[in-house]
């Protein structure tokens, strides 16, 4: 498990990807602005960056060159922002970042983003490499062949939950409740390609939330990234 940076002025965000990470096993610091992720960078030496773009001192793409001019650029970096353009990834990456995550941010896109950024170096060399070899544009190809050197195949389509579903009610009311809810939202992510925000929007409930009551009902959560690709 890794040592993760998360670095955003929003503290939803901070909170909730710091959940996650938490519940994936990694050990997570926070930053709010460009001062306190120079201190934990330099005091932690984390093994991934997520870095959100715009931010009120000093914007994660300036953080992002300061880095790579100091050679600081030691650990793997994943920009984020909510208004993100094809400009604004092409300039992250080709200064340095790995990956671009648009806001609101799927789960499955998240951690297929973070398993991908924690590969080796030499993997990330070899595909770094290949990358150049090919002629679309750098933040797809690095997508495309990180997947490649790390054995990612597409997955064929899995047809999701069905819509009309048969229960037992012979059993007692807590478990028929659990068996009730988790394909209720095994339906819904399966529906909404396992986007956390559009499945919190349909069934009313906040992001949070939601996420805690997936885990604590036990839904695979990575079933949608295998099944979708996303």
């Amino acid at each position: 498990m890794a040592i993760i940076l998360v670095v955003d002025d929003e503290l939803g965000i901070r909170a909730l990807l710091s959940e996650i990470l938490t519940d994936e096993g990694h050990t997570v610091e926070l930053a709010e602005n460009a001062a306190q992720a120079r201190g934990v960078r330099e005091r932690l030496r984390p093994d991934l960056v997520l870095l959100d773009i715009w931010m009120p001192d000093v914007d994660g793409i300036s953080l992002l060159k300061e880095w790579g001019a100091n050679a600081q650029l030691s650990m793997p970096v994943i920009m984020m922002s909510g208004h993100g353009t094809i400009d604004t990834a092409v300039e992250a990456t080709k200064h340095g970042a790995m990956a671009f995550l648009e806001k609101p941010i799927t789960l499955q896109k998240l951690l297929r983003a973070v398993d991908q950024a924690l590969v080796k170096p030499s993997q990330r060399l070899a595909v770094a490499i290949a990358g150049q070899r090919m002629d679309a544009p750098a933040f797809a190809t690095a997508e495309m062949t990180l997947g490649a050197a790390v054995g990612l195949t597409a997955a064929p389509a899995l047809q999701g939950p069905l819509s009309e579903q048969s229960f037992s009610l012979d059993r007692p009311l807590r478990e028929a409740r659990d068996a009730f809810e988790k394909s209720y939202f095994e339906f819904h992510l399966a529906r909404e390609n396992g986007s956390m925000t559009r499945v919190a929007d349909k069934t009313g409930l906040e992001r949070t939330h939601l996420y805690r009551k997936l885990k604590q009902l036990g839904v695979d959560l990575t079933r949608n990234k295998r099944g979708s690709g996303q």
